[in-house]
């Protein structure tokens, strides 16, 4: 353990060297107060039946790009998407409300993980709060890549707020290099892809990032992204308060009379 160093028991000049270095570390980029950026499209939750009907039409189109056995059976709202726990994102234009991107959120408040119906996730795990991030869809326009960081500073936030303490993903190749990048890691080192239930038995490798670690070790390794999520205000994504059981319920009370697709 390192001991604790006081400034009464330093010179002045080194009192003022400490001081200086531990204002750096709390504030690696330097900055004083957040800037403000607007951005073209708005982040927010999902709250009713129009909403989620935006956010599954998304959903469908990009994994109809990619993985079109699986969109088949993503047509329609899944039953996860109504489930106590859950949130969904959905990214819109601000010129036209054309859905740009959806996200899901689902803690471990009210049931397991969906991840764990294919893998058993350790003790160090099981014994937290997690928050599992699926059915990630963006639009395929160049605009794409901004939504999809402002879906995962959304997620970030998201956890922030709701006390998660592991956010938990499951990511086929080449996506997986992508939360590499972010500093997600292995839950199990070295064991590589495995088939997920809920993908269609798609290989995927399951992968996580302690909330509370992401500002320090990103602030650490200098990381691109850490002045966008750390040191840039973005009031078109509003979260509001981070209540998955009231955006449920909110769901379920406008759901429209139609089929449900269970997984």
């Amino acid at each position: 353990m390192i001991e604790q160093t006081t400034p009464s028991s330093l010179s002045s000049a080194s009192a003022l060297r400490l001081a200086a270095v531990r204002a750096a570390r709390a504030n690696p980029a330097g900055a004083v107060a957040p800037s403000e950026e607007r951005l073209p499209f708005s982040v927010r939750l999902v709250r009713n039946a129009a909403d989620l009907d935006k956010a599954v039409s998304i959903r469908h189109a990009a994994y109809g790009r990619h993985v079109p056995d699986l969109a088949a059976k993503l047509r329609e709202p899944e039953a996860t998407d109504f489930e106590d726990g859950v949130v969904v994102l959905l990214a819109e234009s601000k010129l036209d409300g054309t859905p740009l991107g959806t996200m899901r959120i689902q803690t471990n408040e009210f049931r397991p993980l969906d991840l764990e119906e294919s893998v058993q996730l350790p003790p160090w795990l099981q014994n937290g709060t997690l928050a599992e991030a699926a059915r990630l869809g963006i639009t395929g326009d160049r605009i794409g890549n901004m939504v999809k960081t402002v879906l995962f500073k959304a997620y970030f936030m998201y956890c922030q707020q709701a006390g998660i303490d592991w956010m938990v993903i499951t990511a086929r190749a080449p996506i997986d290099r992508q939360y590499e990048r972010l500093m997600f890691t292995d839950v199990y080192p070295g064991m590589g892809y495995v088939p997920i239930r809920c993908t269609n038995d798609i290989p995927h490798r399951v992968m996580c990032l302690e909330v509370a670690a992401v500002e320090p070790r990103w602030g650490a390794a200098q990381h691109p992204l850490f002045n966008f999520f750390f040191r840039t205000h973005h009031p078109d994504l509003e979260l509001g308060q981070a209540d998955a059981s009231a955006a449920s319920a909110a769901r379920r009370a406008h759901e429209m009379p139609r089929g449900v697709m269970y997984s």
